[in-house]
């Protein structure tokens, strides 16, 4: 517990040790000022409605909120206008889908982000419940693309895509009817199309903001070797000479581990987070001497040994802190999927076949260059008699990993 405490207590020095990061940006508020300010970019996948900024050379950290702002963006990175739209604020959820083809508009102010700024603009929306793409030519008013699913029957589900319709309406040089009707509501299709028409209907160049000036690699697999530090007892709640429960304590073992992770990074909060999958050989063997049966006059002593290998299989969620450039601090969190390898375990002259359980691992670590890393890992307890009425067993470990990013 002292161990898993002092893991709590680095995760929390890492939180506040992490940097934040300001980028030039500017805003223009509701007089149409403009002010090249410092813009804390979160890369935000939802739509935000605030933004913290600072003055260059200043250390005071302001706020501004869409009440006041018209319009903010970041280099050439993003760019957030504030419009006053019709939102269908229909669900796309299974459990939430309606059985109405016409959309369900709701007025409502709100950032919406550039896909596409040229003579014709792409805009989206994106909240926890909905994404939806807007649209307006020649500054004309902002509206959005139409696309919403709801049900026919109880079983079977039917697609509005009016937004194909909108999209012949408007987008009438340079773009064929068929690649309109291929194109689906996602941001690569639409932005195609809007990026064809700027360029046809006036050669206008337009600025694609889907385009980021430097892709991003989304997926790494890396190589970790470690050393686990483990702890295992086992307690009989049937039978014992000396108690109604025995429980039988092992030493803490040191062994080595071996895993193979591949961890794809998230595209968007400046690919702070990202989803691993870890899997893990890792074994744990040892024994000690105990008695058997203690007598009036003798007594007989046996060996009590456990012999437990395994692939363990994490899946977790991992947040990184940007130190600088090339130095970053993770916290995970993962649950792990426990396939034994034929282990056993032998009580007295009684042999055990192991069957174990799930658990929970937290970690924190460090990353450096992209390529190193470090990192501490402690595991709540598993039990590997789970199939056992009367006997029970907590497995525990520390971990100490290495890793290197092969690609």
């Amino acid at each position: 517990m002292k161990k898993i405490i002092l893991l709590a207590c680095i995760s929390s020095v890492s939180l506040f040790n992490a940097q934040i990061k300001f980028e030039k940006g500017y805003f223009i508020n509701n007089s149409g000022r403009k002010s090249e300010v410092l813009i804390k970019n979160l890369d935000w996948k939802n739509n935000p409605t605030e933004f913290e900024y600072k003055i260059e050379g200043s250390a005071d950290i302001k706020r501004e909120n869409i009440a006041n702002i018209q319009e903010f963006g970041i280099g050439s990175e993003s760019k957030y206008v504030r419009k006053e739209v019709m939102i269908d604020y229909s669900s796309e959820q299974l459990s939430d889908m309606s059985y109405e083809r016409k959309p369900q508009f709701e007025e409502k102010t709100v950032f919406l982000k550039y896909i596409i700024d040229g003579k014709a603009d792409l805009l989206y929306y994106e909240n926890s419940e909905i994404q939806k793409f807007f649209f307006n030519i020649n500054n004309s008013e902002t509206k959005q693309l139409i696309y919403k699913s709801y049900y026919i029957d109880t079983n079977q589900i039917a697609h509005n895509e009016d937004y194909k319709k909108q999209l012949t309406e408007i987008l009438n040089c340079g773009v064929e009817n068929k690649k309109i009707d291929a194109a689906k509501y996602k941001t690569k299709d639409l932005a195609n199309l809007f990026m064809s028409y700027n360029s046809c209907s006036d050669g206008n160049v337009a600025i694609n903001y889907n385009q980021p000036a430097e892709k991003a690699d989304l997926f790494n697999l890396n190589i970790r070797p470690g050393i686990n530090s483990s702890s295992f007892e086992v307690t009989n709640s049937l039978y014992s000479p000396y108690s109604s429960a025995e429980t039988t304590k092992f030493d803490r073992k040191t062994s080595f581990r071996i895993g193979i992770e591949a961890e794809f990074i998230l595209p968007f909060n400046k690919n702070k987070w990202a989803l691993f999958v870890e899997p893990t050989y890792q074994y744990y063997k040892t024994e000690k001497e105990s008695i058997a049966y203690a007598g009036q006059y003798f007594e007989t002593k046996s060996t009590r040994e456990v012999d437990y290998k395994s692939i363990e299989v994490p899946f977790g969620v991992r947040y990184y802190f940007f130190l600088n450039n090339k130095s970053k601090i993770f916290l995970n969190a993962a649950y792990i999927m426990d396939l034994e390898l034929n282990s056993k375990l032998k009580m007295d002259f009684t042999e055990i076949k192991i069957d174990s359980g799930s658990n929970l691992a937290f970690g924190v670590g460090y990353k450096y260059n992209d390529r190193f890393l470090i990192e501490l890992r402690a595991t709540t307890q598993r039990n590997l008699l789970q199939n056992y009425l009367y006997m029970t067993s907590k497995y525990q470990t520390i971990s100490l990993i290495l890793g290197y990013t092969l690609f």
